[in-house]
């Protein structure tokens, strides 16, 4: 199966077994409220337009900036917070294709190397970018030494972005100083993937919310409950709030630090084995997890505007 189509090269075969995203999912029972954003998105090429880089761990299915745009308007967001993914390295011209085409509903995370130049940060600003992302887990993406992110994170301070970070709970210990250091908003992905296993009061996620009451500057994402459940979604016909077992964690994020939470549906779900998730479920996990409208409105709309939007808020 190819990318895009039968012309282009051979490098861009999808990676045997890879899910492509849900076909047609279903509208969600929960109404989003007004100005709602997806705060964790991404687009797949299309690569015969945008090749994969060389350097990727995986080849993916196309998921365009037209797929994204659609499910953005079946699910009720207004919004999309398009976050550079591995599989394109550091080449961020379909990221900033995207942002371009939105009409302004779009800002983007990008992934930049330590040698970018001033030129290159700015273009990116123009385009819609407001943040860069830091990958730390091993089996997605390179490592790249401390010193040269801390180095990235002081050069795009000055432009009002904030740095997002992926990593997994078990690597967090090594990484805690390095994000104590950083001069920048800190945004972590997905709860730092914790182990849903343990006590959601257990010492594992107790230091990962100390972190957090430490540091103000950091942020979590409370996504991703796909990738992080033992139980999974649903049998068909079950219940619609899927991945029980995720909820209590991200719930106590979210109350605990109400102005410090983003959520987003991870669409089109890259490296998920089966099953792949419908979107509509995953948005109504949501009131699951804030319970209030006004806990729902600063994880969807304030936060989300305030970080990526600011120039809306003034």
């Amino acid at each position: 199966m190819l990318a895009s189509s039968t012309s282009i090269d051979r490098a861009f075969e999808v990676t045997p077994g890879w899910l492509p995203f849900h076909p047609a999912p279903s509208r969600p029972r929960f109404a989003l409220p007004r100005g709602a954003v997806d705060a964790h998105c991404h687009v797949f090429g299309p690569g015969a337009a945008f090749p994969y880089a060389p350097e990727r761990k995986y080849t993916p299915c196309d998921a365009s900036k037209d797929d994204l745009f659609a499910l953005r308007d079946r699910l009720g967001f207004e919004r999309n917070v398009i976050v550079q993914a591995t599989c394109h390295g550091a080449d961020n011209r379909a990221l900033a294709d995207a942002l371009r085409h939105s009409g302004g509903k779009a800002r983007g995370v990008a992934t930049v190397r330590p040698g970018v130049t001033d030129s290159e940060l700015r273009e990116l600003h123009a385009a819609g970018v407001r943040g860069v992302r830091f990958n730390f887990v091993r089996r997605l993406a390179d490592s790249t030494p401390a010193a040269a992110l801390l180095e990235i994170a002081r050069r795009v301070e000055p432009l009002g972005w904030h740095v997002v970070v992926y990593l997994e709970s078990a690597d967090l210990p090594t990484h805690r100083d390095f994000l104590a250091a950083l001069p920048t908003i800190v945004v972590l992905d997905h709860m730092a993937c914790p182990d849903v296993t343990q006590p959601v009061d257990g010492p594992a996620f107790e230091s990962f919310v100390a972190m957090l009451r430490e540091h103000r500057n950091i942020w979590s994402k409370v996504s991703c409950p796909e990738r992080l459940s033992v139980s999974g979604p649903p049998a068909r016909g079950g219940e619609r709030h899927a991945y029980r077992d995720v909820i209590p964690f991200a719930r106590r994020i979210v109350e605990t630090f109400p102005d410090r939470v983003l959520w987003g549906t991870d669409w089109p779900h890259p490296n998920l084995k089966d099953p792949m998730p419908d979107d509509g479920l995953l948005v109504d996990i949501i009131p699951h997890i804030a319970a209030t409208a006004e806990l729902q409105r600063k994880m969807l709309v304030a936060n989300p505007m305030r970080l990526y939007w600011p120039e809306e808020q003034r």
